[in-house]
């Protein structure tokens, strides 16, 4: 009996729900422990959690331009736009409540998993022979040690979910010749995450290149007019985050060194080599606390790329036994761009600082090879990847027996750290490999192969990825155990308690960016993408600013000129703070396990100064009583004091030392003398009120951003970056109105952008659409077919 052709199968939902599931499996303890408001280690309490929490709250206000919560005050796309603010998962939690959010943060990551092996299957199922191995190499992908890693991260998850769709994009616009899905592709990877962007195009053209030299891309004039026009098309669809982040970022140091002389080809530190091995064959260390190498850059990399139950054994027999294939040739150039610094910088935009979060791309080249290999066991031997995977595993031994001399002069056996942890993730690594094999012995040549090994796969996942979790949260348990209170429940609490105004708050000893909880400006802030001023300004008066504000409680002078009205510290930590703090502090209020002080000697927002000083003066004072100068003058250039320095006078030398206490209250006494009566904040900027003697620079302890714009009494006037990188804007003598209101530079121009390449796109979809009825029809008509009917 002849069978009618059946229809390929389609498993994407399957797949989904399967990654799903099993991330929900993988969390369900920590979400029992935890009473569902999950708690992780690092980044993700203290910036995912806080983030979600406060941008919702920021959207669900009204919106705006400008987050005042935001360290001294950002912009919001800006400061955002690398966490979150492009995220179609976080578009999705705004339908929710923002006290929800702690609450949805385990949700939203199983969403993630599970849109990643969704994404993983329909660009693999082109390259499976059975739709059950592509939902096992999707399983793999998904639960990748790159994904259970940046589980620490959580926005990175999103860009783990979405790159399969794009590489599908890619390969159904040449094989298939289909039209749109990779321009919007384009576009949403770029909106989702300009950073990880950059290394998507580099990792796209390799590919690219490698499937047209194999041969697997066969491309005409049409065919690569099509995709550079969906390419131009979605990024400028999608650049409508990316254009005004660049120029935000293009003054931030972290994202403007470059790599140069021998750190372009080699790492400074031989453990850098020996940790990228490490990584493709061991289920991931904790980012905070790497097992066994202390040296080079290792911590908060994410440097993972472990496949779980298999690790490399599938690959490596892949690569061993197959010749001339793209697949390998990309895994290759990979290998060797993970070992070149200034290759590996290319996916950074040649950015110095050390990052592998661009290994989730080969891993999922890794899982496809690896289900090559088993569904094509003529052509590739597992026994060549078996045995070198086992030998390299074990080799990973030896450094938990070299004999190693101490600090104190004594010896003992290994380098490691935590040798513990290490033999835990030995032996994980170890039963996987053997399970596996186990598995494809009894089971090869059978039906049941698939669907055994990926039930085991999301198993190991499953257990890896809880142990993983497990050691990086449970390290951090006595120092999380009052984050919920402290946090969630107090300083929410204070939101409502402290007056409305326009100042500052400090915290001592508190959980980071407890700012966006109580939905104030905080100089203790954890964000590395705030306002590049900041970066700029925190150095010159002796403050550290690399990825976090942190000025110490020392810094009187700075507190002052910052308009830092009150202080937030742990109930058990009031005595030491008093001790430390001085008698400018006196007792506010309690909330919970918070207490709130506040400062005697607070200064508004907005003040004017009698005298001036050079930059270059400026630079000749030592860092640390810099912020004690400028209570006293207001920093200006040359070109500042010509247009600007008339009202002021010249800080004499003399005038330029003595910087001790009694100083500084004079100098507040004489600014406070001369500050706004009135200063309100809201979400696009600031009004000020002051009445002054005679015309002269109005200063704003705000960091200078080119998206200010100025309005005294009606009239536009120009917006000065002062005092190291803070604002003034000149006014005349008697009452004066300002409005400082922000508006995020280069955002018109990216949403015109957006606007006409979106345009421009449904203009080429439309006349692709045209084109293919006249095909269909000349075909109609050449082979006397009738034309389709519509149903009845």
């Amino acid at each position: 009996m002849i069978r009618p052709l059946e229809k390929p199968q389609n498993k994407y939902w399957l797949t989904f729900a399967l990654c799903g599931l099993a991330a929900a499996l993988m969390f369900l303890f920590f979400y029992i422990v935890d009473k569902g408001f999950f708690l992780y280690a690092g980044d993700f309490n203290s910036q995912q959690i806080a983030f979600y929490y406060s941008a919702n709250e920021f959207v669900k206000s009204g919106g705006g331009s400008f987050s005042w919560a935001t360290d001294l005050g950002s912009g919001f796309l800006n400061s955002y736009a690398f966490y979150l603010a492009g995220s179609p998962f976080w578009w999705l939690s705004l339908l929710f409540p923002a006290a929800w959010m702690p609450y949805l943060m385990v949700p939203l990551l199983c969403l993630k998993f599970a849109v990643a092996g969704g994404g993983a299957y329909l660009w693999m199922r082109r390259y499976t022979r059975k739709a059950n191995m592509a939902v096992l190499g999707a399983c793999m992908y998904a639960f990748s040690g790159f994904t259970v890693y940046n589980v620490f991260f959580n926005h990175f998850v999103d860009v783990v979910a979405l790159f399969p769709y794009f590489l599908w994009a890619l390969d159904a616009a040449v094989y298939e010749k289909r039209r749109g899905p990779f321009a919007v592709l384009v576009a949403l990877n770029l909106l989702n995450n300009y950073f990880f962007f950059a290394g998507q195009v580099v990792f796209l053209a390799i590919y690219f290149v490698c499937m047209v030299l194999a041969g697997r891309y066969r491309i005409n004039g049409r065919t690569f007019g099509a995709l550079a026009f969906e390419s131009l098309a979605g990024v400028g669809m999608g650049a409508i985050l990316a254009i005004p982040t660049m120029l935000s970022l293009q003054n931030n140091p972290r994202v403007s060194s470059f790599s140069e002389g021998f750190g372009l080809l080699l790492y400074g530190n031989v453990q850098q080599y020996a940790a990228i091995l490490y990584s493709f064959f061991f289920p991931p260390d904790c980012p905070y606390m790497p097992v066994i190498f202390d040296s080079g850059v290792i911590k908060w990399t994410s440097m993972a790329a472990y496949l779980p139950l298999v690790s490399m054994m599938g690959v490596l027999a892949y690569c061993r036994c197959k010749k001339g294939t793209p697949f390998k040739w990309i895994l290759s150039v990979c290998l060797v761009m993970a070992l070149v610094p200034g290759l590996n910088s290319m996916f950074y935009a040649m950015n110095s600082s050390y990052y592998a979060r661009w290994y989730y791309m080969p891993v999922l080249i890794m899982c496809a090879v690896t289900v090559y290999g088993l569904e094509h066991e003529d052509e590739v031997d597992l026994k060549k990847g078996l045995r070198p995977t086992l030998a390299v595993l074990l080799a990973y031994c030896a450094f938990a027996l070299v004999p190693t001399e101490t600090d104190d002069g004594g010896w003992k056996i290994g380098v490691m750290d935590y040798p513990e942890k290490f033999f835990l993730n030995f032996g994980i690594a170890f039963i996987g490999v053997l399970l596996f094999w186990v598995l494809w012995l009894m089971y090869k040549r059978t039906p049941q192969l698939p669907r055994r090994l990926t039930a085991a796969v999301l198993a190991f996942g499953c257990l890896y990825g809880a142990v993983h979790i497990s050691i990086g949260k449970f390290a951090q348990w006595d120092n999380d155990k009052d984050f919920y209170q402290q946090q969630y429940v107090d300083a929410r609490a204070l939101a409502d308690i402290l007056p409305e105004g326009a100042y500052r708050i400090d915290d001592y000893e508190c959980y980071d960016n407890l700012g966006l909880w109580v939905n104030r400006s905080d100089l203790q802030t954890f964000n590395s993408t705030v306002a590049p001023s900041i970066l700029e300004f925190y150095p010159q008066v002796g403050v550290k600013r690399d990825v976090r504000s942190a000025p110490e409680l020392d810094k009187y002078a700075l507190r002052g000129l910052l308009s830092v009205k009150y202080t937030i510290c742990p109930v058990d930590k009031q005595e030491e703070f008093e001790e430390k703090a001085g008698d400018n502090w006196r007792y506010w209020t309690t909330q919970g396990q918070l207490a709130v002080y506040e400062n005697t000697d607070w200064l508004p927002m907005a003040y004017s100064y009698d005298a001036y000083i050079t930059e270059e003066e400026y630079e000749e004072i030592p860092e640390d009583y810099r912020a004690n100068l400028l209570m006293r003058a207001i920093v200006l250039s040359e070109e500042q004091i010509n247009t600007w320095g008339g009202g002021l006078r010249h800080l004499t030398e003399e005038e330029q030392t003595d910087f001790d206490r009694a100083s500084y209250e004079e100098d507040l006494d004489a600014r406070q003398a001369m500050a706004a009566s009135s200063v309100v904040l809201d979400n696009w900027g600031l009004t000020a009120n002051i009445q002054l003697e005679n015309s002269t620079l109005v200063f704003f302890p705000v960091p200078y951003d080119a998206g200010f714009t100025a309005i005294v009494n009606g009239e536009e006037a120009p917006v000065l970056k002062v005092s190291g990188g803070l604002m003034a804007v000149p006014a005349q003598a008697g009452d004066n109105s300002i409005r400082l209101e922000y508006h995020t530079e280069g955002l018109n121009v990216s949403l015109a952008l957006a606007g006409v390449s979106a345009v421009a796109f449904a203009g080429y979809l439309g006349l692709n659409a045209y084109a293919r009825k006249k095909r269909r029809a000349a075909l109609a008509e050449k082979y006397h077919l009738d034309p389709p009917q519509p149903r009845q």
